[in-house]
């Protein structure tokens, strides 16, 4: 009976490695690497993808923002857009983005001007927006400010500004920034459901990222762990599961359950977003390069 039981156990688990194997071959596409599209920048970041497809990246320490269009080309968008960082796209097709300069939100239009969304909080500057989410329904926007220093703030220093690390919310008639989580070590990545019902958040200072139930006024509620590890930029596909990076691309399911690790080659691996004309396309900001990997499953535009 026990060696009945013995091999039945080993069959069964035999079974479910082989069934995980295929899952996690199911959501890259057969034979598909990660292939390198561009590199010699300084530092790659805040990939943002627009309705059609286009994906905007920065290299943020030349303040200089590409566009790489979905018949594969690179261009320089834009340039001297107050170091940006991460960055998203609004409802309306407005680029937004985590503009660390001054520590600043910042509406990036396509003549290359700009408008502050926020400057401050309570009077005080902003450590240092780094990733935001834009709520699919309302226009909410949520980010969140950690502190990185960086050695062009030579007015206000390299000390924090603020009274720790928090997640923000901007209403959708951005009249008003609220605190919405404040007990981080670190918040980092950030992205939402498509649905606009749940928010992860990533605290890359704990190693821990968390899921939160968002409520109609905005607020967040009902905070649990999705999985230990931190992130530094994240994204979502349309099945759900939850992109989070740091040495390469490791995606989770929505229960918190690791179901594949992307290796990029390159010392960090900052972020990453969807696009192409069809959405599926994982486009990856790492280091010094920029990279994509073709996939089974569609992101969210």
């Amino acid at each position: 009976m026990c060696r009945k039981i013995l091999v039945y156990f080993l069959w069964a688990s035999s079974c479910l490695f082989m069934a995980d194997c295929q899952n996690n071959k199911s959501i890259i596409a057969e034979g598909a690497t990660v292939e390198k599209l561009a590199d010699g920048f300084s530092f790659t970041e805040g990939p943002a993808v627009d309705k059609a497809g286009n994906v905007y990246f920065t290299d943020q320490p030349n303040d200089k923002i590409f566009k790489w269009s979905v018949d594969d080309k690179l261009t320089e968008y834009a340039t001297g857009q107050g170091r940006a960082n991460g960055m998203y796209f609004d409802n309306e097709g407005n680029l937004l983005s985590c503009s660390d300069l001054n520590n600043e939100l910042w509406q990036i239009n396509a003549d290359g001007s700009h408008v502050v969304l926020v400057s401050d909080f309570d009077g005080k500057k902003l450590n240092g927006p780094n990733d935001l989410w834009v709520h699919p329904k309302t226009g909410g926007i949520y980010f969140t400010d950690p502190l990185y220093p960086r050695e062009y703030w030579t007015s206000r220093g390299a000390e924090m500004q603020q009274d720790g690390q928090h997640v923000y919310y901007i209403s959708p008639d951005y009249m008003s920034v609220t605190r919405v989580a404040t007990d981080f070590k670190q918040p980092n990545g950030i992205i939402g459901t498509p649905d606009g019902k749940t928010l992860y958040v990533a605290d890359i200072g704990d190693r821990k990222t968390y899921a939160y139930d968002i409520q109609n006024d905005g607020t967040l509620a009902g905070k649990r762990l999705l999985c230990e590890m931190g992130s530094d930029g994240m994204t979502i596909d349309s099945e759900g599961n939850i992109y989070l990076t740091g040495r390469g691309v490791t995606v989770f399911n929505p229960v918190g359950e690791q179901i594949l690790n992307i290796p990029v080659e390159a010392g960090w691996t900052a972020n990453a977003c969807f696009g192409g004309s069809d959405m599926k396309w994982l486009y990856i900001t790492a280091s010094q390069g920029f990279y994509r990997i073709r996939m089974n499953v569609k992101g969210v535009k």
